[in-house]
């Protein structure tokens, strides 16, 4: 006999709708309504038709609306990577059932101070996750990411470039710091200001060498490597002054502020890019490395 008694016949919240789901990412990530539809190759009204479903759905409230700017309330960035990571499975689906037996290769590019910073854990888990997968990943300078990935040698690049430079997936702000030796510290008021950096064409460098001459202040490189390991060695060392992201500073490193007499570098942030015929396993890695990203962001905050 069934007991009644223990049966629960409340009515279950209903299932989130994919295409919903799309449109609120979509909305999100393009900053708006008009661009969200197009992307989603539907009309303004239509879109935030599907939004107003959605937060019903749910019962939040998940956009702020400020005249066309548009911004994920607290709850909306709660549910920003669930759905990221719903379309993406639903995506993941969709194509082993189509393709069962291979999905190819992606060729992907990093910056190397990501690379040694928990990426490569994500980029393990995701291979490991696609048997059928070739990952092919490659830690290089920004310059020779974003060079290689408009001559099509790369699907995917991470990269450092200019704040407000136009067209990527995602864009993080980044922070980055003039730094010396915390036991061997170079004296601010040195005449030729020792510089340690990645080779020509690198962002912190120009930017370094901008800043320096900027001030009026005489600079000489005095020590060059490819190897973000051996710039932080050569800081920790005593041998020069360098400018590093963050997440790269050591603790054997002390920041230099203003009060140094350094000012800030100019404004710096990190693109992710796709190539325009990237695969649907390409964009599944593009939503991993964003929400990695996006966490590594909060934290830091």
């Amino acid at each position: 006999m069934i007991n009644f008694r223990s049966v629960d016949f409340r009515m279950e919240a209903p299932m989130l709708d994919l295409e919903l789901l799309r449109s609120f990412v979509s909305v999100v990530e393009a900053g708006g309504f008009t661009r969200a539809g197009e992307r989603v190759h539907r009309t303004q009204s239509t879109v935030s038709q599907q939004i107003k479903r959605l937060e019903e759905d749910v019962g939040q409230v998940l956009l702020h609306r400020d005249g066309k700017d548009v911004r994920p309330t607290e709850a909306g960035e709660r549910l920003l990577s669930y759905a990221r990571r719903l379309l993406s499975l639903a995506e993941e689906a969709r194509d082993v059932l189509s393709q069962p037996d291979s999905e190819g290769a992606i060729r992907l590019g990093i910056p190397e101070d990501f690379a040694a910073y928990r990426l490569a854990k994500l980029l393990a888990t995701f291979s490991r996750s696609h048997p059928g997968l070739r990952l092919d990943v490659r830690a290089d300078q920004s310059k020779n990411l974003a060079r290689d990935l408009e001559r099509g040698e790369l699907d995917l690049a991470l990269y450092k470039r200019e704040a407000g430079e136009k067209g990527a997936i995602a864009v993080w702000p980044e922070r980055v710091h003039w730094v010396t030796s915390k036991s061997h510290p170079i004296d601010a008021g040195t005449p030729s200001v020792p510089l340690i950096g990645f080779p020509l064409g690198c962002l912190y460098r120009a930017g370094a060498i901008h800043a320096l001459e900027s001030a009026g202040r005489t600079w000489h490189m005095a020590y060059t490597s490819s190897s973000l390991a051996g710039i932080q060695a050569a800081v920790a060392a005593g041998m020069g002054l360098s400018i590093l992201s963050e997440m790269s500073i050591q603790a054997d490193h002390r920041v230099l502020t203003a009060k140094d007499g350094f000012a800030p570098i100019n404004k710096t942030e990190m693109a992710l890019m796709a190539s325009p015929d990237a695969s649907p396993a390409t964009l599944r890695l593009a939503d991993r490395l964003a929400e990695f990203c996006d966490n590594v962001q909060a934290k830091a905050a």
